[in-house]
């Protein structure tokens, strides 16, 4: 009986195995096709678009900072790169021609090797699940993510070929240093095509593969170098690179041809730019390099002064931030601070941080007085004035009786500023400011003239540009915008329109001089002409210097983000020393940065002069008791000749010979042939470079000088 009983619970057992299987079965066609319910529709199979990506490049050409993901060009299924895809195989997928989408013998493999090590070492998806998983799905690690990726992969292959299926892994995928796709990669690191990628370009590329981040070379060359060295490793291992050149590609390994990672520093023109580069062209989905106007000495020059006074005198003065912004006469950007430390805070104290101005108002105060028939000589009472119950006194309390406009400007006086304001209309300085370069509304109240009407620095430093150099500058930071070789803008070179009569700039000028010479900025004092303006607003909240010389006009804020007071901080302090140093030290900067006497002809180098030159006219000097023609141009007589004389101040000159017994001479670090033509104080020769054409026409579209008719 025992016998015969086991046979019958065997078949007995059947039913319910079977059962048991069918129902596992069913569970895991309903997991699946769950699976298969939750991937995104119509995703994957197009590429995205993405706005541009921006490169962004110092005003010579140099990259510093990239801003978005590049993307480069995509490459094509019929033009495989090599030996990149070669690479990629050989990291990624070695069995990529022989499975598939999956492949069982590289999951035992990852498995056993797993075992052996006591832990994973190596992935065992396949290039077709890594497509899935980056063009499908999300980077959770789960079962239900695991599965999708599966029968994704194995639907991918039923649709693409495998030529294809490279090409878009090798597209999507991300390289570190914010390049997607291998041709950002190649041109991101190494400044060409990914089809121009040799052996050990292409085995660093693929290797980033697994960690991009981490081992993106512009910050861990070493370990991007040593996970190449893997790659060759394998390649060599698999065939897919003979050893001859695997050992050629090690004895020669790839150089860096992007720039590092941006400095911090450059975050606030950074923002900066790439807001008005976007703005100009538009969300266009692709990358672009911009040529902006940072020049880099200067702005390293920038940001040393500026943390050098903070970290000196920060602490004691209760100031904890500070910011500059450099111009140039055109008002093109060359340096840009917009606090203390961009890492801690990207909010910039140049455009976003509205400040109250303080003095630096009584610019358009006077400026208004000016185009309405005063002029810096005459007299005006410093005495006690009441408006509505309102009476301004001056910061040391006392009053001087008749003075000068000249002198009233000089050393701020309150109650002049008041007075010339009521004179003159409030309406008329607020036009004024406007005019200038102010966006705020303007209350019409008296205190008005004391700088109560909130500005940015940027606002600021573009007024004082206006006033100075007597056009309608607008500050720009982009030269060029370019997609690989095409422009797709250039900065126009329209001559820009007259900001005041020329009555009140010279006026202007006159009074902004004696502000540095005898008044409140004395700090800024330079060894040539410097005009400028303090400001301080009550209980040293904020400070202020904005000065400027023939070179540029720069603007410097001290104060804290939350409007607590300083420790008796002035514009005159602070600021005007900040602005000082960095004025003085950029002669130095621009020198060192000036052509060396390696560029003359051979044996120039003997013949320099050196001297305080003696101007016989715009293009002819006599230095060291030589008379010497300035190369590039044609001089001029005349009042130009005061002018580049009292600009010169009694430096020296650095003279060198150049073609046709003409000299390239240099003051202060500036070219003097470059210097004359930028203000219309000559005209070009017919042998001029194209640096000095180019400055002659910039100050004929301005009307600087002899264009001025």
């Amino acid at each position: 009986m025992t016998t015969d009983a086991t046979p019958r619970r065997r078949w007995r057992a059947w039913p319910w195995a079977l059962g048991t299987a069918g129902a596992c079965c069913a569970l895991l066609l309903l997991f699946l096709g769950w699976c298969l319910l939750q991937v995104p529709v119509g995703g994957g199979m197009q590429p995205s678009a993405t706005p541009a990506t921006l490169i962004l490049e110092n005003r010579d050409g140099t990259g510093f900072a990239t801003r978005g993901v590049l993307r480069g060009e995509p490459i094509r299924a019929e033009a495989l790169p090599q030996p990149l895809a070669d690479a990629v195989i050989a990291i990624e997928d070695r069995r990529f021609y022989d499975h598939h989408g999956i492949d069982p013998r590289g999951i035992l493999r990852a498995l056993a090797r797993a075992f052996g090590a006591g832990r994973l070492r190596e992935g065992a998806s396949t290039i077709t699940q890594q497509l899935a998983r980056l063009t499908y799905l999300s980077q959770e690690k789960t079962l239900t993510r695991k599965a999708q990726e599966a029968m994704l992969a194995i639907w991918l292959e039923s649709r693409l070929s495998k030529q294809e299926i490279l090409a878009r892994y090798m597209n999507a995928a991300y390289f570190g240093a914010g390049a997607v796709g291998a041709d950002a990669a190649a041109r991101r690191y190494f400044g060409k095509a990914v089809g121009e990628l040799n052996l050990a370009e292409a085995a660093m590329i693929a290797g980033l593969l697994r960690a991009p981040s981490a081992l993106a070379p512009t910050t861990n060359m070493e370990g991007a170098r040593q996970r190449a060295d893997v790659v060759l490793g394998v390649m060599e291992e698999t065939g897919l690179a003979t050893p001859e050149a695997v050992a050629a590609a090690r004895a020669a390994p790839p150089i860096l041809k992007a720039p590092p990672e941006p400095l911090v520093g450059r975050g606030y023109f950074s923002d900066w730019a790439d807001s008005e580069a976007r703005r100009l062209v538009g969300p266009l989905p692709m990358d672009l390099s911009v040529r902006t106007t940072l020049d880099p000495a200067l702005q390293d020059l920038a940001e040393r002064v500026v943390a050098q006074h903070l970290g000196k005198e920060g602490a004691k003065q209760r100031a904890g931030q500070a910011a500059l912004l450099a111009l140039a006469p055109d008002g093109a950007v060359l340096a840009a601070v917009g606090g203390r430390d961009y890492a801690e805070s990207q909010f910039s104290r140049i455009t976003q941080a509205k400040r109250q101005p303080g003095s630096l108002f009584k610019l358009f105060v006077y400026a208004a007085a000016l185009e309405a028939g005063y002029r810096p000589g005459q007299t005006v009472q410093d005495a006690p004035l009441t408006i509505n119950g309102w009476s301004p006194g001056n910061s040391d309390g006392n009053f001087r009786g008749t003075v000068t406009l000249r002198d009233a400007f000089a050393h701020s006086i309150n109650t002049v500023a008041v007075r010339l304001q009521e004179a003159v209309g409030r309406d008329k300085v607020a036009a004024m400011a406007k005019r200038l370069g102010l966006s705020a509304d303007i209350p019409l109240n008296p205190s008005m003239a004391l700088g109560t009407t909130e500005a940015t620095l940027a606002e600021m430093v573009t007024a004082f540009g206006r006033i100075g150099y007597g056009t309608q500058i607008e500050p720009y930071l982009v030269q060029e915008v370019r997609s690989r070789d095409r422009a797709l803008y250039t900065r126009p070179t329209a001559p820009a329109a007259h900001a005041v009569p020329e009555a009140v700039q010279q006026g202007m000028l006159e009074m902004m001089m004696a502000v540095v010479q005898q008044g409140t900025g004395r700090a800024a004092r330079l060894d040539r002409p410097v005009g400028g303006k303090t400001g301080t607003t009550q209980d040293s909240r904020d400070a202020w210097f904005v000065g400027m010389t023939a070179d540029a006009v720069v603007g410097v804020w001290v104060g804290n983000d939350d409007n607590s007071p300083m420790a008796n901080v002035y514009g005159g302090g602070l600021p005007a020393r900040i602005w000082h140093d960095f004025m003085q030290e950029a002669d130095k900067v621009r020198t060192a940065a000036a052509p060396s006497a390696a560029m003359a002809p051979a044996g120039a180098e003997d013949e320099e002069l050196r001297g305080v030159p003696d101007v016989i006219d715009t293009g002819t000097l006599r230095v060291a008791g030589r008379e010497v023609r300035l190369a590039g141009i044609v001089g001029l007589p005349g009042g130009f000749v005061a002018a580049m004389t009292q600009w010169i101040a009694g430096r020296e000159a650095s003279c060198q010979p150049r073609e046709s017994d003409t000299w390239q001479c240099r003051v202060g670090g500036r070219d003097l042939s470059e210097l004359v033509l930028s203000n219309g104080g000559g005209r070009v020769a017919a042998d001029a470079p194209a640096e000095l054409r180019r400055a002659e026409r910039t100050a004929r579209d301005a009307r600087l000088g002899i264009w001025g008719g």
